[in-house]
C-alpha cells in the first residue's frame, strides 16, 4: 500500500512538472529521475517509467520516447552510487542530465535527420547545447529543492526519534 501511495505522488509529482507551462527542457523531470530511486530505493523505477507513459499519452508519444526512457531507466539504476551524501547525490544528478543528453540526443541523431556520418552525430549534439543548459539549470534547482526537502525531513524524523 505504501509503494502505491509512493508511486502515485511520484506520478503527481512528475505530471505538475510536464503539464505547467515551462521553458523547453526547464522541468523537475531529471532531478526526480535521479532522486527518487536516489532517496526511496530503485523497486520506484517502474513507478518513474509507468508516470512518463502516462504522461506521455497525453503529450504524445514521439519517435524519441523510448531513448526518453531508458535514459531514465539508466539514471535511476546508477543513483545508487551517489547516496553517500548531499554533495555526492548532486553531482549524481548532474552526472544524470548528461547522460540523458547523450542518450536521448544520440536517438535524434539515429532519426537520419542530421545524416548518419561523424560529422551529422557532432551537429547534432551541437545543436542541443542550449537545451542542455536549460536541464542543468532546472536539474540544480529542483536538485537544491529535494536536497532542502529532504534535510528538513531527516530533521524532523531526528527530533521525532528523540522524543520517542
Amino acid at each position: 500500500m505504501n509503494y502505491l501511495k509512493i508511486s502515485i505522488g511520484i506520478f503527481i509529482a512528475l505530471s505538475v512538472s510536464r503539464f505547467v507551462p515551462h521553458p523547453p527542457n526547464f522541468t523537475s523531470l531529471l532531478a526526480l529521475s535521479f532522486y527518487v530511486p536516489a532517496l526511496l530505493g530503485i523497486r520506484f523505477i517502474p513507478a518513474l517509467i509507468i508516470s512518463f507513459a502516462l504522461t506521455d499519452l497525453f503529450i504524445g508519444y514521439h519517435n524519441l520516447t523510448h531513448w526518453t526512457w531508458g535514459s531514465i531507466f539508466l539514471i535511476g539504476l546508477f543513483s545508487k552510487y551517489f547516496l553517500k551524501n548531499y554533495v555526492s547525490r548532486f553531482f549524481g544528478s548532474i552526472l544524470g542530465v548528461f547522460i540523458f543528453f547523450l542518450i536521448s540526443n544520440f536517438g535524434v541523431w539515429t532519426l537520419g535527420s542530421y545524416g548518419f556520418e561523424i560529422s551529422g552525430l557532432i551537429l547534432c549534439y551541437t545543436m542541443a547545447i542550449p537545451f542542455l543548459g536549460f536541464n542543468l539549470i532546472s536539474t540544480i534547482i529542483f536538485s537544491f529543492l529535494i536536497e532542502f526537502i529532504y534535510s528538513f525531513y531527516q530533521l524532523k524524523m531526528k527530533k521525532l526519534n528523540k522524543i520517542i
